[in-house]
């Protein structure tokens, strides 16, 4: 009993943290997620959680990363910007996170999509644009990369209290 209620608390805390780092940068929220089923999954023999919930909480987990790095260059991109400017949001998000951890990470892909699209447009209208799409694309896959943790969390919920 005192074995189940420990396995119990430590896939909940895996949960817990996952679902701060779905916002938080430093910490990986999904993985840890997938981390804390899969404990309870092997504790149990994989009778409740069994392989194909883990499967399915894999692919969201691919899907929250897939977000997580995507959706910033995807909001240059639709806010007219160029290549220039989803590298530039890329390099800005690698740099500002090293730099200034999550101010960095906020401010990173604005400055670096709209430095490189003023680099290559010489607009500076154009170029914020590209800026502010940046930063609409990342809080659009933050809000996406909690809303997947969520869903995970409630599946293994739903597969354990079920």
């Amino acid at each position: 009993m005192a074995e189940h209620i420990l396995i119990l608390i430590v896939t909940f805390i895996l949960m817990l943290i996952g679902l701060l780092g779905s916002v938080l940068p430093g910490l990986p929220g999904a993985p840890l997620i997938l981390a804390g089923a899969l404990v309870y999954g092997w504790y149990t023999g994989f009778a409740t959680v069994t392989w194909g919930v883990l499967a399915v909480l894999l692919v969201l987990m691919l899907l929250s990363y897939f977000l997580e790095f995507f959706a910033s260059m995807l909001g240059v991109k639709k806010m007219g910007g160029s290549g220039w400017g989803m590298a530039g949001a890329l390099l800005g998000m690698i740099v500002g996170t090293v730099i200034g951890g999550l101010f960095g990470l906020l401010i990173g892909p604005f400055v670096g999509a709209f430095l490189f699209e003023l680099v290559k447009q010489k607009d500076l209208q154009a170029s914020l644009k590209s800026g502010i799409g940046t930063l609409v694309g990342f809080l659009a896959g933050t809000i996406g990369k909690l809303i997947i943790a969520v869903i995970m969390t409630a599946i293994f919920l739903f597969k354990i209290i079920a």
